[in-house]
C-alpha cells in the first residue's frame, strides 16, 4: 500500500496546489470585475445627476 501512496502523493499534492491557485485567481478576477462594475455604475449615476443639475 505504501508504494502506491508514495507514487500518487506528489501528483495529488501538485493537483491540489494547482486547484487552490486557480480558485484564488478566479475569485480575484470575479471580485475585480464586480468592483469595476460598481465603480462604473456609480460614475454613471454621478454623471446623470450632474446632467440633471445643469438643466
Amino acid at each position: 500500500m505504501w508504494p502506491y501512496f508514495q507514487v500518487l502523493a506528489p501528483s495529488v499534492g501538485v493537483g491540489l496546489v494547482f486547484w487552490l491557485a486557480m480558485r484564488a485567481i478566479f475569485r480575484a478576477d470575479r471580485n475585480e470585475r464586480a468592483a469595476e462594475a460598481q465603480t462604473r455604475h456609480e460614475l454613471t449615476d454621478h454623471d446623470e445627476q450632474d446632467a440633471d443639475i445643469d438643466r
